[in-house]
Formats: C-alpha cells, structure tokens, sequence
C-alpha cells in the first residue's frame, strides 16, 4: 500500500501545521524518515508494497492508539507513541514464533496539528521497527479530529510451525522473560503528577519486548505462548481458555522490584498486584515441555494443570480476585 490520504491541500505552504504541510508534503516528509530492510522488494511509493515471504505463509496483527485513551501528550512525546504502537504490533508477531519483517501505518490527525507531530511519531515507529529488524512499507493518512495511531505488523514463520494459545498441556512449566508491572507502575505515578521513578515512567512510554525471546521459545519447545498486553492474569486465562487447562502461577516467584514497591507503598497498592494485573509490558509469557532447558533470561512461575470445573488461571492455588486486566471497552482512563 502506499501512503496516501484524504486531505487536499494543494498550494505550497509553510509547514507549522498539519493543514499547512498538506497532504503530500506529509507524505514526502514522513517517506523521507524511512529506512529499509532485504525483505522489502518495493516499499513506499507504488499501489502497495511487496514483501519477501519465504516461508509462504504471512504472520499478521493490527492494532490502534487513539489519544485520551491510549496516550495522552502531556505525558508522551510523539516519539514515544511511536515507539509503543511499533512495539506492542511486533510483540504480537514474536509471541507467535515469527520473525517480523513489516509494518503498515494508519494515520489520523487534525489539520491543525504541528508537522513536527507526526514526523517524530514515524521516527520512533521506525526505530523500534529497526530494533525487532522491520522497516515500514507503507500506510494512509487522512484529517480527523482526533490523533488515531493504527499500526499492522507482519511477519515470517521461517518455517517453524506458529506457536498459539491452545498448545498448553497439563504438565508443562510456565515462564516469562521481559519485564512485569512496569508500566503499571509507571502509569501510577504518572497518574499522580509526578515523573519519577524514570525508569518505571520510561517502561510505560516506551515498552521493550523481548523479540528475539520469541522465535527462541518456538525453538526451545514452547506449546503455546502470548505476549502480556493487557496483564498476566489476564493473558494467561487467553491461553488456560483456548488450552481448557488451568494455569496457577506462584507469587513467590514472581519478582517484585525494590523501586516498584516503594512506589506501591507510596500510592497504596500492593505492587503484585502491577504484576499480576499490569498490561502494556509486552513480556512473553509461554509455556514449556516440564524438560525443555530454559535460558537464564526465561523465569519459570507456574505450572499448567488439568482444569477443575473451569479453565482458569490461579495464584498460589486460588483465584485472583483483585479486579485487573485492560478491558478496551471498560476503563475510559489512558493506559
């Protein structure tokens, strides 16, 4: 596809805006920040792009931003939203066992929005598309009232069989690499004014997933396998329901940093809670054969088991009754 939009300007403008730049000149602007990579045969520019698919077979996610509810700029730079809309598309493309070769960019913006708005939004998109070794092929831009980030990532098997949430077996160990509670943690102190610990503020701007983490859990054995976007429990019950298994994962050994509980003590909440609940992270979470030799960077914290009446997923043998988990049509608030 190539980038096009539905915004007519057709005079030359000084670009202070949006509006001003017009829709070509953001066209051009936002091409001329790309880079590419050997998969991309044709990339911006034509009807559509062409992108190498050796395996024969294309991974494939979308996903939307939309500010007020996903971000907000006073807390963000357009920097950021970049580098968070790349990564929680290719997080989903590694925690299928697939290699990601492609991104796509959805953009709406209003007229009146500083040019310099969208072009550090691509840069952080293409930066992040270079650290899970991407490019950006492509995309539409069209005038709205308000700043609408879409993003579709594709990806290569390289031959490996894709690793789905319905895989798990009773018996199988279940671990996590990346990080947990993070960004929850982050937006709590953001929520209070406040912009510091940075590295748990950073880790809710900018997330990083593990995405080398993900073709190496296919490698290693992993059954099945998610990435933690809207929050452990939560996505962990995607994989207990579509494996009609029951997952219990075990409190103690999951790490709660000194500075996340400091800053739970502060706000008054239990920082398992930022783990356990937390989205955003886009840690892998997969689970593995009980003989599967795990790196050093993979923790184990749980086991699947046969379900009881229900596929579930429990702490320490009981339910998690503490609310938790994004819900994009519960919560009105920024996440």
């Amino acid at each position: 596809m190539h980038l096009s939009g539905d915004y007519h300007g057709g005079r030359a403008r000084t670009p202070g805006t949006v509006g001003e730049l017009g829709e070509f000149g953001l066209i051009r602007e936002l091409t001329s920040r790309l880079t590419t990579t050997p998969a991309v045969r044709i990339g911006p520019g034509d009807d559509a792009a062409v992108v190498a698919a050796p395996d024969r077979r294309v991974v494939a996610t979308t996903d939307i931003l939309l500010e007020g509810r996903h971000f907000r700029r006073d807390w963000s730079t357009a920097y950021d939203v970049g580098r968070k809309a790349a990564a929680e598309n290719l997080a989903d493309i590694a925690a299928m066992g697939a290699f990601p070769t492609a991104l796509l960019l959805g953009l709406v913006v209003p007229a009146e929005l500083p040019a310099n708005w969208p072009m550090e939004l691509m840069d952080g998109i293409r930066d992040e598309a270079q650290v899970a070794s991407a490019a950006v092929v492509g995309g539409d831009v069209v005038r709205g009232s308000t700043i609408t980030v879409s993003i579709t990532a594709l990806g290569d098997m390289r031959t490996r069989e894709p690793v789905t949430r319905s895989g798990a077996r009773p018996g199988d160990i279940v671990a996590f690499t990346g990080w947990l509670g993070w960004s929850a943690a982050g937006h709590a102190v953001l929520s209070r004014g406040f912009r510091s610990p940075r590295a748990f503020v950073e880790a809710h701007r900018r997330p990083e997933p593990p995405y080398h983490a993900g073709p190496a859990a296919a490698a290693l054995g992993a059954t099945a396998m998610t990435d933690v976007s809207d929050g452990l429990v939560a996505d962990l019950g995607h994989i207990a329901e579509a494996s009609k298994v029951r997952i219990d994962l075990r409190s103690a050994d999951l790490d709660v940093p000194a500075q996340m509980s400091d800053i739970g003590q502060a706000v008054g909440v239990d920082p398992l809670h930022w783990v356990l609940t937390g989205g955003e992270d886009h840690a892998l979470v997969a689970t593995f054969p009980p003989d599967a030799k795990l790196p050093a960077r993979w923790r184990k914290i749980g086991d699947v088991l046969a379900p009881a009446a229900q596929p579930q997923v429990t702490v320490d043998g009981a339910a998690w009754e503490k609310a938790g988990g994004w819900d994009h049509f519960g919560s009105e608030e920024e996440g």
